[in-house]
């Protein structure tokens, strides 16, 4: 028995080479995946907001950054803004207000998209969200030697707390992500906002996804904490809670 073939991609041209994009035609408002640090548009969420989405007749549109996934570009080259970039590049393809779906550094592009696109926005659903972890996340949370070495070397390799991958982390990204913080001043948001995280992630404290909340100028804010939740936040209950978010702001 064989694995079914993956769909192939569409390509749209990015200012940072040619983006992978995967789409579905329907109804709007429609749904625009966001993923994560170093991963891509196939992962167990986006492919369930896939099946979902069909299922309903949504409108949903997800892509690989630059140097992630089937895109072209080096990952290396890769820095928080660059992604952003991206990320408006296959927002502008999109027709109708667009409901963003972020997850982990995710989450930070939705509050940058936020900021430029605020008439594209029918709501925001932020996943494990990390914004400015640049500055206010792993640089405290790594050893000093790590960090030291990342601001001598200009890079470094860490491996994977989910798999046998290797992390790469460059200084440039990190310079980068100081310019493009969304938790020094209120973030204004015309639209519902939910943010899901876990109580169990060791990568993004829940702490920083609530700090993320009281940041965001909107009333229409709601955390969710899953006690068990990991960073990952890929199990079936997880999954099944962001469907329903998704069928709440969709209406």
């Amino acid at each position: 028995m064989t694995d079914k073939p993956l769909t192939p991609p569409d390509f749209t041209q990015g200012p940072n080479g040619r983006l992978a994009t995967l789409s579905l035609a329907g109804r709007g408002p429609g749904l625009v995946w966001l993923g994560g640090y170093a991963s891509d548009m196939r992962g167990t969420k986006a492919e369930a907001i896939h099946t979902h989405a069909t299922a309903r007749g949504l409108s949903y549109t997800r892509f690989d950054y630059s140097g992630h996934g089937e895109s072209e570009g080096d990952f290396e080259d890769g820095t928080i803004s660059r992604w952003a970039e991206d990320a408006a590049t296959v927002l502008a393809t999109t027709d109708g207000p667009q409901i963003l779906i972020g997850s982990s550094m995710g989450g930070w592009i939705a509050g940058l998209l936020a900021k430029r696109f605020p008439d594209k926005l029918a709501g925001l659903i932020l996943i494990a969200p990390a914004p400015d972890f640049a500055t206010d996340l792993t640089p405290k949370q790594w050893t000093p030697e790590l960090w030291t070495k990342v601001q001598t070397g200009g890079r470094i390799e860490i491996p994977s707390e989910f798999d046998d991958s290797v992390m790469v982390y460059t200084k440039a990204m990190f310079d980068d992500g100081a310019n493009c913080r969304v938790l020094n001043a209120p973030l204004s948001v015309p639209c519902p906002v939910r943010i899901l995280t876990g109580m169990k992630d060791d990568v993004v404290p829940w702490a920083h996804a609530v700090r993320y909340a009281e940041h965001i100028d909107q009333k229409d804010v709601r955390v969710t904490l899953v006690k068990d939740g990991d960073h990952r936040m890929s199990g079936p209950r997880e999954i099944a809670m962001l469907l329903s978010t998704i069928d709440e702001l969709v209406g």
